[in-house]
C-alpha cells in the first residue's frame, strides 16, 4: 500500500522542482524550456522548477505540453523556434510509465530532427524508468544527443541529497554518469521522496516514534 497521499505527491513535486530549478540557476542557464506531460503531477513539478529558476536567476522560460502520440512533432517544431539554452525533459507523474517513455522517445526523435538547440536535462523518473537507453537506440538521437552536453538528476535516498549528474554517451549507447554537483534536501523532502519512491520510512523517524 501506497505511503504517500496523492496530495503529497504533488507537494513532492513542488520541493523538488523547487530544487531543479536553483541547480538549473545555479548552472548559469538563463534560457530554459521546461517540456512535460499533460497530467497533474509533471505540470506540478513543471510549474515549481519554471518559478524557481526565474526568481534565483533571473532567466526566461516556457512551459511546452506534450499529449503522447499527438503533438510531439509540434511541441519540436515549437522548440526549435525558441531556441533554448537548455531544454528540461519532465516526464513521469500519475501517467502510466509506458506512455510516457513513448512519449519522452518520440519527442527526442522529432527533436534530433529539427536539430533543436541547446543542452538537455532528463527527469529522474524516465531515466530510471529506461527512456534514455530507449531513445539511445535510435542512430539519429544518439548523435543528437553526443553533440551537446546531457544531464540528470537523481536522489540519494540515504544520504538526503539530490545530484546533478552529466551524462558521457558513447557510440554505442552505452553511458556513464558523473556527479556535478549535489544539494542536501529537507527532513520533510527527504522523507516524502522515500515514502514516495522506495515506499519506506525513514530510520531514524521509526526509532524516534518508537521511543516516544
Amino acid at each position: 500500500m501506497p505511503l504517500t497521499t496523492f496530495e503529497e505527491e504533488i507537494y513532492l513535486r513542488a520541493l523538488t522542482g523547487r530544487l531543479v530549478g536553483k541547480a538549473l540557476a545555479d548552472l548559469g542557464v538563463n534560457k530554459l524550456a521546461v517540456v512535460a506531460p499533460k497530467n497533474i503531477i509533471c505540470s506540478s513539478i513543471a510549474t515549481a522548477t519554471e518559478a524557481t529558476f526565474i526568481e534565483a536567476g533571473n532567466g526566461v522560460t516556457y512551459h511546452f505540453m506534450v499529449e503522447t502520440g499527438a503533438n510531439e512533432a509540434e511541441v519540436a517544431e515549437r522548440l526549435a523556434k525558441f531556441a533554448p539554452q537548455v531544454t528540461l525533459l519532465q516526464f513521469g507523474g500519475e501517467s502510466p510509465i509506458e506512455e510516457v517513455r513513448r512519449s519522452f522517445v518520440a519527442l527526442l526523435k522529432e527533436m534530433a530532427a529539427r536539430r533543436v538547440p541547446g543542452d538537455v536535462v532528463v527527469h529522474v523518473r524516465i531515466f530510471a524508468a529506461k527512456g534514455l537507453d530507449e531513445a539511445l537506440q535510435n542512430p539519429e538521437v544518439r548523435e543528437y544527443l553526443r553533440t551537446r552536453n546531457v544531464y540528470v538528476y537523481t536522489v540519494g535516498f540515504d544520504e538526503g541529497k539530490v545530484y546533478i549528474n552529466r551524462i558521457a554517451i558513447n557510440e554505442d549507447g552505452s553511458y556513464a554518469l558523473e556527479k556535478i554537483r549535489e544539494y542536501q534536501v529537507t527532513l520533510e523532502h527527504a522523507d516524502l521522496l522515500n515514502r514516495s519512491i522506495k515506499n519506506r520510512r525513514l530510520l531514524f523517524q521509526e526509532a524516534q516514534a518508537q521511543a516516544q
